[in-house]
C-alpha cells in the first residue's frame, strides 16, 4: 500500500467522496422507474394480441394504432421541456403518471370496446412521452456533471430490469384474466404516483437554474464532434435492426425458448453492465465512444449472421456493449453541450430515438424481405454490419482535417 500524503484523505474516504450515495429521492425514483416499467411491460408487449384477438381489430388497423402510439410516445417527448418549464419537474411527473393511471384504468371497460381500448393506449403513450424526460431531469437536477453517469446508468438498469420481468409476470393473466391484470397495473401506478407527490420540489419547481451545479468548462470553444441528436438517431436506427428482426431470424434456426432466453439474458446483462461501465463510458471522448459503440454493434451483427446458438448469444452480448456505450454517452454529451433545461434535452433525445426507430423499421423491412427473397437471410446481418462500420466514419468525416491534434489524442 502506498503511503498517504499529508492532508490527503484515506482511500476509503476518497472513494466515498468520489462516489456519494444516492439521495432518498433519487433512490425512490430509481425504484419507481423499475415498478413503472414493470407495470408497463406487463401490458404493452401484448397490445397487438389484445387488439386483434380479443377485440377483433384487423391487423392493418392494429399496426396503424401501434404506430401512432409509438409516435406519440417518442415524438411527444419534445413537449416535456415546455411543460416542465411551466409547472416544474415534480408536477410534470405527477401529470404524466395521472395520464398513465387513467389510461390503464380505461383498459378495464375497454376490454369490450375497441374505441375505449385505443383511447386508453393513446393516454398511456402520452403519459410516457412526458414522464421519462421529466424523470431523468429530476435525477440529474442540481448534481455535478461528474455524478451524472452513475445516475443515468442506474436509471437505465432500473428500466431494463422492469422490461425484462414485466412480460413473464403478466403472461398467466394477459389472455385469461386481462381485467385483473389491468386493475393491478392501475393500482400500481396510483401508488407510485402517490409516492411522487411526496418528493421534494426540484430546482425548476423552486424557480432556480437547473444547470447551476454543472462545472464551467475551461474553454469557451464548442466540443468537437457530431451532434448528439444525429448520433442518437443513427444509434437507435442501427440497434433496432437487432430488436425488430432477431426473432424472425433466430426462432426458425434455434427455438422460441432460446430466443426468449437471449432476450432475458440481454436485459440482465444491461442491468449489470450499465452501472459498471458508466464511469469508463463517461471518460471516453465522443469520437472514441462512437468507434467503440458502433464497432461493438458491427461485431454483434456479424456474430448473429454467423448463426447458431453461440453466434446469436455472442452477438446479443456485443450488441449489449454497443448499446451501453452509445446510449449513455449520447445522453451525457447532449446534456454537456446544451444550455437548455435537462427535461428539454431528454425530450429531444426521445424524439431522436423515435426517428431512428421509425427509419430502422422502414429500411429493415425492405432489407430483410430482399435478403429472404434471395434465399440468404444472413446477407441482412452482413448489410447491417457494414452500416455499423460506416456510420462512425460518416459521423466523424472531415474531423481529422479540422482537428489533427484532437484526432491523435483520441487515438491515444
Amino acid at each position: 500500500m502506498s503511503p498517504r500524503r499529508p492532508g490527503e484523505a484515506p482511500e476509503a474516504d476518497r472513494g466515498r467522496a468520489v462516489r456519494p450515495p444516492f439521495t432518498g429521492p433519487q433512490r425512490f425514483l430509481l425504484a419507481g422507474s423499475f415498478l413503472i416499467t414493470l407495470g408497463s411491460f406487463a401490458v404493452l408487449p401484448y397490445m397487438s394480441v389484445l387488439l386483434h384477438q380479443r377485440l377483433g381489430l384487423g391487423l392493418g388497423t392494429v399496426g396503424f394504432v401501434l404506430a401512432v402510439a409509438s409516435l406519440i410516445q417518442f415524438a411527444g417527448g419534445v413537449v416535456a421541456g415546455p411543460v416542465t418549464a411551466r409547472i416544474g419537474l415534480r408536477r410534470a411527473m405527477l401529470l404524466a403518471l395521472a395520464l398513465r393511471t387513467a389510461g390503464f384504468a380505461a383498459f378495464v371497460p375497454g376490454l369490450t370496446s375497441p374505441v375505449l381500448a385505443v383511447g386508453a393506449l393513446l393516454l398511456v403513450s402520452a403519459g410516457a412521452a412526458l414522464y421519462l424526460p421529466a424523470n431523468k431531469a429530476y435525477l440529474v437536477d442540481g448534481v455535478s456533471e461528474a455524478a451524472r453517469p452513475r445516475l443515468l446508468s442506474a436509471s437505465g438498469s432500473a428500466f431494463n430490469a422492469g422490461m425484462a420481468l414485466g412480460p413473464p409476470a403478466a403472461a398467466p393473466l394477459v389472455m385469461g384474466s386481462p381485467g385483473v391484470l389491468f386493475s393491478s397495473v392501475t393500482v400500481l401506478f396510483a401508488l407510485v404516483g402517490a409516492g411522487h407527490a411526496l418528493l421534494p420540489p426540484g430546482a425548476a419547481d423552486r424557480g432556480e437554474e437547473t444547470r447551476a451545479a454543472a462545472p464551467v468548462r475551461d474553454s469557451g470553444a464548442p466540443r468537437p464532434g457530431p451532434s448528439p441528436f444525429a448520433v442518437t438517431v443513427l444509434s437507435v436506427y442501427a440497434f433496432m435492426f437487432f430488436q425488430h428482426y432477431l426473432a424472425l431470424y433466430a426462432v426458425p434456426r434455434t427455438s422460441a425458448a432460446f430466443y426468449g432466453a437471449v432476450l432475458t439474458g440481454y436485459a440482465a446483462l444491461l442491468v449489470v453492465a450499465q452501472p459498471l461501465l458508466a464511469e469508463r463510458v463517461a471518460a471516453l471522448s465522443y469520437p472514441a465512444a462512437l468507434r467503440w459503440g458502433f464497432g461493438a454493434m458491427a461485431a454483434g451483427m456479424a456474430a448473429i449472421g454467423a448463426g447458431g446458438y453461440a453466434g446469436i448469444a455472442v452477438g446479443g452480448a456485443l450488441l449489449c456493449l454497443g448499446e451501453t456505450v452509445l446510449f449513455l454517452k449520447n445522453d451525457l454529451e447532449a446534456l454537456a453541450r446544451s444550455s437548455a433545461a435537462p427535461a428539454s434535452v431528454f425530450g429531444r433525445q426521445r424524439l431522436a430515438a423515435g426517428i431512428g426507430a421509425f427509419a430502422s423499421g422502414v429500411v429493415g423491412g425492405q432489407l430483410y424481405g430482399a435478403a429472404e427473397s434471395a434465399g440468404s437471410p444472413r446477407a441482412f446481418w452482413a448489410a447491417v454490419c457494414l452500416q455499423c462500420l460506416l456510420l462512425p466514419v460518416f459521423l466523424l468525416r472531415g474531423r481529422t482535417a479540422r482537428d489533427p491534434e484532437g484526432s491523435r489524442a483520441d487515438a491515444a
